[in-house]
């Protein structure tokens, strides 16, 4: 049987089946369009090659592929969707920004509330209103709150601003359309990367960071290599949200139209919970229903392993997780993700059986456990590793990804085969354990996962 999905022609039809791995689970897809075959030209002229692609291929619907199998088209060109064009962005006016002046972005509504108290005039759903403006209508300036009266859009310019940070750089892929912004703050050394992943159809996902830096030097991840330099704010997380959401026209909110930035993942730089106090009121304020109000199955939480903060996220109710396990033993995992010294993994496994148990009055989303697994040639691929894999996850919820190793400057591995990956997947999803590869997306823009890194050249901050 061959080690990889082939794609064979029907005849009679014109359709496109694949046969994958398995020879019971073929699905079938129509003939990819002439657009969704050819890569993204460049940023700044991307909308005229979407429509110059559209108008040679009126007469052709474009349909995502369905397949079960994990290891199809994982890899292949995404179409991004108009509304995600940004090569206008760059002629925009830079926002006027006053960092002494106190954020509104990132307040939860009872901090919003004590925070108008002082203001006259400001009734008990004022808070409200401003909630709505800030989150639903995305305004950048309180002058932009049509009702709220001019007496207290003028004493809450004197103290307070909408400020979303500064984007410091801003490169998109030309492969598959993967967006990186770097975004900085107040203090001129508190940049954080952020990363956009567009997927067929008007959907994306936003990979946001919880820290500047990280402490815990996985040894695979780039991030690992800078040191942590503090914690990010409520308001620093949820400005990695409003950005491209604003961007790409999410804001003002629209009921039951499909967001293009659809799902929140906190696998950037950090620790999610190492910071829990400002991830958590992020969350809250992206989840409320008067705001962002984005479902919580939409948002997933990665951690290298922090066992006793999985009971802390459980209590929020419906939040997905992810674990970044990597290994199946403790010796190596002590080497190469080394929180494991503090929390071995019989440690992790209970803590996980305990969420997942907590979960089941969720949603199944929530009570299965994503299990993220670097593939790292000849250190934890061994078929042997696979079989221990399936052992070690069998009792619990769970789905693994496999993510093939994206190599960054100075890195000591290199990525498993892409057949070795596949045979370690099928080994794992036959012993009953639901399998993806997570094929490299954003690796010419130095996006895709493992390797996020502030850098940035320091002089250019003073200009």
């Amino acid at each position: 049987m061959a080690s990889h999905s082939l794609w064979k022609q029907c005849t009679s039809s014109g359709k496109y089946h694949l046969i994958s791995h398995s020879q019971s689970r073929v699905a079938t897809h129509w003939k990819p369009s002439t657009f969704l075959r050819t890569h993204i030209a460049t940023y700044s002229s991307f909308r005229s090659n979407y429509n110059n692609d559209n108008s040679n291929n009126s007469n052709t619907t474009s349909r995502r592929p369905r397949t079960f199998d994990s290891t199809s088209h994982r890899n292949k060109p995404v179409a991004v969707n108009p509304r995600l064009d940004t090569a206008h962005l760059s002629n925009s006016a830079p926002p006027v920004r006053d960092w002494d002046k106190k954020n509104l972005i990132g307040l939860s509504l009872d901090q919003l509330k004590d925070e108008l108290k002082s203001i006259p005039g400001v009734k008990s759903y004022t808070a409200g209103q401003i909630w709505r403006f800030l989150y639903q209508r995305g305004v950048t300036s309180i002058d932009e709150m049509l009702n709220i009266p001019k007496s207290i859009k003028d004493e809450l310019n004197e103290n307070y601003t909408i400020n979303y940070g500064r984007v410091v750089s801003d490169h998109v892929s030309p492969t598959d359309g993967t967006r990186k912004l770097l975004v900085g703050f107040k203090d001129p050394k508190a940049m954080v990367e952020s990363v956009f992943i567009p997927m067929n159809g008007p959907r994306g996902t936003q990979c946001i960071s919880s820290q500047v830096g990280c402490s815990l030097a996985c040894t695979f991840c780039h991030t690992g290599t800078q040191k942590l330099l503090r914690n990010l704010t409520p308001g620093e997380i949820i400005s990695q949200y409003m950005i491209p959401a604003k961007d790409y026209g999410d804001l003002p909110l629209v009921k039951n139209v499909q967001r293009n930035v659809s799902n929140i993942v906190f696998m950037g730089q950090g620790e999610p919970l190492y910071n829990w106090r400002n991830v958590k009121q992020a969350i809250e304020i992206l989840t409320d229903k008067d705001g962002i109000g984005m479902s919580k199955s939409k948002i997933t939480v990665s951690t290298s392993g922090v066992a006793p903060g999985l009971a802390k996220l459980a209590e929020l109710g419906g939040i997905s997780l992810a674990i970044s396990l990597h290994a199946t033993n403790d010796s190596l995992r002590d080497e190469i993700v080394p929180i494991n010294k503090t929390f071995p993994i019989k440690v992790l496994m209970e803590a996980c059986a305990d969420y997942a148990k907590k979960m089941e009055s969720c949603n199944r989303d929530s009570q299965r456990i994503t299990f993220e697994y670097v593939m790292l040639k000849d250190v934890n691929d061994s078929f042997q590793e696979a079989r221990a894999l399936a052992d070690l996850l069998r009792d619990i919820p769970s789905h693994v990804n496999l993510i093939p190793f994206n190599p960054w400057p100075g890195s000591q591995y290199v990525s498993s085969p892409r057949d070795h990956i596949v045979g370690f997947s099928r080994i794992v999803e036959n012993l009953g354990v639901p399998t993806t590869i997570r094929w490299p997306r954003g690796l010419d823009v130095m996006g895709a996962c493992g390797q996020l890194k502030t850098t940035y050249d320091q002089t250019k901050l003073a200009q």
